[in-house]
């Protein structure tokens, strides 16, 4: 069995795993989204999911595949990049093969980084923060709203000490809210916000990979550390930090209850040594934290994929007699990820 990997090789985290997979020795097959115009997918759903995926001359049996890494682009806009405008077959084709991956990505039995059903949580902010208290941590006073009155009260209960950010995973950056903003409350009619208290301390992002966690201590002034040099901030400095054992049992706790085998979670330390989580990511660029830090996240995801597509590949025990002690009984399987580095 195969691992399939689904994106671009210009995506940094893609090509780090695809390159370790490549270093395992593991059967892999790449997808390139580039070649979507060209790519044509046949699945058939029923007791048994059937299909193939076609690229040119080179036809691949989705039966073979026993992992699978996703880190798509929307293929239109990567058709369109290409010169094909809306309207066009070609980017019709687009759209049909994403969705047909989509679909096959939630129901196949291989082993799935990370399943579109579950990575779709993180398209609402609020339902992932009920999540997220659920795993032990703490969360910030949040108010989503499209009332101007009440987004002044809760801006001046928190002596307008206060961020704004994305309610949904559209990628936004996150900002105080200022005194002009206070002037243009009333543009909230138009479309909700989301306001929240802010927490003074340090962020630490974990990068939870099956059963293991990455931490990395980011220290920077800006409000949102991604773009210290347009908050007029030094850069970042990242280090891997040493997580309490409890805290990483919650990270784990959380992307196994948001079905996510590998998740990047946001988190901040107050000074008071509480532990804030801001969110579950569930497609993280952890390249920018690897880059600084050497911690090996590519390749725990890579042993990750491979180990289940080995144990994919291991024919199943037949039924044993009854009587799990009459001679002819097959002991269970041994767990065969641990024969992957």
């Amino acid at each position: 069995m195969l691992t399939l990997l689904w994106g671009l090789l210009a995506d940094p985290p893609l090509a780090m795993v695809r390159a370790e997979l490549g270093r395992l020795g593991a059967p892999t097959r790449f997808l390139d989204q580039r070649a979507v115009v060209g790519t044509a997918v046949t699945l058939e759903l029923g007791a048994r999911t059937q299909g193939g995926i076609r690229v040119g001359d080179t036809e691949l049996d989705i039966a073979d595949v026993g992992a699978v890494y996703l880190r798509p682009h929307e293929s239109t806009r990567v058709v369109a990049a290409q010169g094909f405008v809306d309207g066009t077959a070609e980017q019709a084709h687009a759209l049909a093969v994403d969705v047909a991956l989509a679909v096959w990505a939630d129901v196949t039995p291989a082993y799935v980084v990370n399943r579109p059903s579950a990575s779709a949580g993180n398209g609402s902010k609020p339902y992932q923060l009920r999540r997220v208290a659920a795993a032990g941590f703490l969360v910030p006073e949040t108010l989503v709203t499209n009332d101007p009155e009440q987004a002044r009260e809760f801006a001046a209960r928190h002596q307008d000490d206060v961020v704004v950010k994305s309610i949904s995973s559209v990628r936004s950056r996150v900002r105080t809210l200022t005194s002009d903003d206070l002037t243009r409350l009333s543009d909230v009619v138009r479309s909700p916000v989301q306001l929240q208290q802010r927490v003074a301390g340090t962020d630490v992002r974990v990068h939870a990979v099956g059963a293991d966690v990455f931490a990395t201590e980011v220290t920077c002034a800006a409000v949102d550390y991604r773009y210290a040099a347009d908050q007029g901030c030094a850069p970042a400095r990242l280090r891997s930090y040493d997580l309490p054992d409890d805290v990483a049992e919650r990270c784990l706790r959380l992307a196994s209850s948001l079905g996510l085998p590998v998740a990047g979670i946001d988190l901040r330390r107050s000074p008071e040594g509480e532990w804030y989580c801001f969110e579950a990511n569930p497609s993280p660029a952890f390249s920018y934290y690897q880059a600084a830090t050497g911690q090996p996240i590519a390749a725990a995801v890579a042993g990750l994929l491979a180990a289940a597509a080995l144990c994919a590949a291991v024919p199943a025990a037949p039924a044993a007699p009854r009587g799990a002690d009459l001679p002819g009984a097959y002991p269970p399987l041994p767990d065969l990820r641990s024969a992957v580095p």
